[in-house]
């Protein structure tokens, strides 16, 4: 019984992944366009997540760093953080959703990028990092889950947005580290070339 459960979740999991292959390969291919295009001209990616997809983040943000399967030069990029002393707010101040949209106020640009990462879409300190980007003139990308949630709605024309077409959290974290592997791969590809797909 419990061996069928498993095998049921790989099924599971790769027919989604097959299913959503030819919807999600346009607006993937135009986030790695935007995510060049920012570091290629001075700027930086700045990522985002909450609960596990901050985990996600931070994946991302280490693989344009130390580069995904080939060596390249370093690209700025890092995942904004969730410690203590930022979710806890400044002296008098609540804590609130707010610890987000600080860093991006903080070290956010115009020309840079904001990647947000969310299951729902719904986390009220991921809708005020885009807001908090957008103040920047920052582009963002976002990659969520079902129908976007709320992020959907904060998405501009110049922004792109990646919904993985699931409700089950456990298929869209999937599907999202697989989103994440070919953002990754796809600057290689567009700064190095071509490489054989092992």
């Amino acid at each position: 019984m419990l061996e069928l459960r498993i095998q049921q979740h790989f099924i599971d999991s790769a027919d989604l992944k097959y299913q959503a292959a030819q919807a999600l390969s346009q607006p993937i291919a135009l986030a790695v366009q935007a995510i060049l295009a920012s570091v290629t001209s001075g700027g930086k990616v700045l990522a985002c997540g909450s609960g596990v997809s901050a985990s996600q983040a931070q994946t991302f943000a280490t693989l344009c760093v130390t580069g995904f399967e080939r060596e390249r030069p370093e690209l700025a990029a890092m995942a904004l953080g969730s410690d203590g002393g930022l979710l806890g707010g400044s002296a008098g101040t609540a804590p609130g959703s707010q610890y987000l949209a600080r860093q991006v106020r903080a070290l956010g640009q115009a020309g840079d990028l904001l990647l947000v990462i969310s299951v729902s879409g719904n986390d009220h300190s991921l809708l005020e990092a885009v807001d908090a980007a957008h103040e920047r003139e920052m582009m963002v990308v976002v990659l969520s889950g079902h129908t976007g949630g709320a992020l959907a709605s904060r998405v501009r024309e110049t922004d792109v947005l990646i919904c993985v077409p699931h409700e089950r959290a456990a298929r869209v974290r999937e599907a999202h580290e697989l989103v994440v592997h070919c953002l990754c791969d796809g600057v290689d590809t567009q700064l190095l070339g071509e490489q054989e797909m092992l």
